[in-house]
């Protein structure tokens, strides 16, 4: 009987090779969303008394808890911890979850399994491959926080750097575990990267109930987990045996499913359609393929919507008279007030998560092209314009209607009236140009060069770390400007609407989408 860990060395040592650029990205991603916050909050927070104030006020807002999470301590280590333990824990989760999926299911579903495994490779080889890649990264990522924050206290550094580390681990498992339950590489993502979204989603909940963060509902999240740890604050190491204990059992789990089925098989087939079909056109088939997922954002973003403009009154308590977040605030969104700056701020913020929705959707032409979907069905009389025409009009159109809702949801919990809920309704809808850029770059790249389609991910992460963290690193405006998003006006509150940014970056997005279209039309497929 055949090894089932066999050729798992040669097999890392080629999953290493492949990630050798995205790997070094996302876990520069991770730590540098750490390390670069003590400097800014330094100058934001100088004083014990600033930063105990700030405590205070933080541990009272139950919408900013529900964001941050609760403050444990008020040392520039402890409010780090507070400010990006969370956020670098999703992004960590993310991480892993793309590190695994892209190690197992996809490796099944393109074939290439298939021919790795007629070698002397073990049947449990491609999946232990996968968990020790993601262990790699989140280790480095943890090694880095570490030793960026060892300078302000070597227990609380290690008490954030494994915690993250811990987290991103958690989901990896989870990702292993949902790689064997499902059929496609995009379904486990899916899975995957929607317990993420529970994850915070629960703790968001427990936290904005519970100023000490002792609710039941952030007890329940593994983001609840690594607020628990505390770190900077009397950390608390045994909250580390939850995260053992559930990476293990979830390890388990995948192991020994991975035993019960054969290479290319799932425990979740997918239903089969209905016997007669009702899709007629190219584009009634990308709805088809891409409605779950809208439906997905679109619920999201008006929660989101929801929830940020509920925090608008909170936020403003919370600037006070400190001027320099004041800076920061009115330097993201536009010097009208505190409150129509922070509506600005979080309408700019759901523009740059919805570039991230606009690119996956192109990117599903990508996924359908490599996964050989695509040629029987251009076999037909479907030509290739109007095939890429209903993916793209499902991603552009989707765009409009997520940050529609989101800027309902902004106004709903505003809560300032109609007129209030039409000014955020135009505030997001403003960011549809910067949107529909980086979505027209992503089916550029898919168009003339579908190798490197996925560096649209890189672009769209770029800009949502330019607006999440460069203007509290006081960066140049130069940098700033790179993000098509620097260049929108601030709205609501902007004195006049500038219509020439807008009226460039919509051309921009069409040059882009016109010149990706006729290189799609001119070269072969999956070349």
């Amino acid at each position: 009987m055949k090894n089932q860990f066999a050729g798992t060395g040669t097999l890392l040592r080629l999953a290493l090779r492949r990630d050798r650029v995205m790997m070094p990205v996302w876990i520069l991603l991770v730590a540098t969303t750490v390390l670069s916050l003590p400097a800014s909050l330094e100058s934001v927070y100088g004083t014990g008394a600033e930063r105990a104030r700030l405590l205070a006020t933080m541990n009272a807002n139950g919408s900013l808890r529900a964001l941050y999470g609760p403050v444990f301590g008020d040392s520039i280590g402890a409010l780090t911890a507070w400010r990006g333990g969370v956020f670098a824990g999703v992004l960590a989760g993310i991480m892993s979850l793309v590190v695994v999926v892209r190690h197992t299911r996809e490796e099944e579903e393109t074939g290439r399994q298939e021919l790795l495994s007629a070698a002397m490779v073990g049947r449990r080889a491609p999946l232990t491959v996968a968990l020790l890649a993601a262990l790699s990264a989140n280790a480095s990522a943890a090694l880095l926080v570490t030793g960026g924050l060892a300078g302000r206290g070597a227990g609380g550094a290690w008490a954030l750097g494994l915690g993250i580390g811990a987290t991103g681990m958690l989901f990896a498992a989870l990702a292993a575990t949902a790689a064997q339950l499902t059929e496609s590489a995009r379904l486990a993502k899916g899975l995957t990267g929607a317990l993420v979204g529970a994850a915070f989603v629960l703790r968001a909940a427990g936290d904005a109930g519970s100023a000490a963060g002792s609710s039941a509902l952030t007890w329940v999240s593994p983001l609840g987990w690594l607020e628990h740890v505390r770190a900077f604050a009397a950390p608390r190491w045994w909250v580390f045996g939850l995260f053992t204990a559930a990476v293990a059992v979830q390890v388990a789990a995948a192991y020994a499913l991975a035993g019960r089925r054969d290479l290319g098989m799932s425990f979740l087939p997918a239903r089969p359609g209905p016997a007669q079909g009702r899709l007629g056109s190219a584009g009634a088939l990308a709805w088809r393929l891409q409605r779950g997922g809208l439906t997905g954002w679109s619920l999201g973003f008006l929660a989101a919507g929801v929830v940020f403009g509920g925090m608008t009154d909170g936020a403003t308590q919370l600037v006070g008279d400190n001027e320099r977040t004041r800076e920061i605030i009115e330097r993201m969104g536009g010097r009208s007030g505190v409150a129509d700056a922070f509506l600005a701020t979080m309408a700019g913020m759901l523009g740059m998560v919805a570039a991230l929705y606009i690119v996956s959707a192109v990117l599903r032409l990508n996924a359908e092209e490599s996964g050989q979907r695509a040629e029987p069905l251009l076999a037909n009389a479907v030509g290739r314009l109007r095939w890429a025409g209903g993916h793209l009009a499902v991603a552009f159109g989707g765009s409009v209607l997520i940050l529609l809702l989101a800027g309902l949801g902004l106004g709903i919990g505003h809560g300032r009236g109609l007129q209030d809920t039409a000014a955020t309704v135009g505030a997001c809808l403003a960011q549809l140009p910067a949107v529909w850029v980086i979505g027209a770059l992503a089916a550029l790249l898919h168009g003339a060069a579908p190798k490197y389609a996925p560096a649209a991910w890189a672009v769209a992460g770029a800009a949502l770390t330019l607006g999440w963290i460069g203007p509290a690193l006081n960066l140049p405006q130069g940098v700033l400007n790179l993000s098509p998003f620097a260049h929108l006006p601030k709205l609501p509150g902007a004195p006049t609407m500038e219509w020439a940014p807008v009226l460039v970056l919509t051309a921009l997005a069409a040059a882009l989408l016109t010149a990706g279209l006729t290189a799609l039309r001119r070269r072969d497929l999956a070349s």
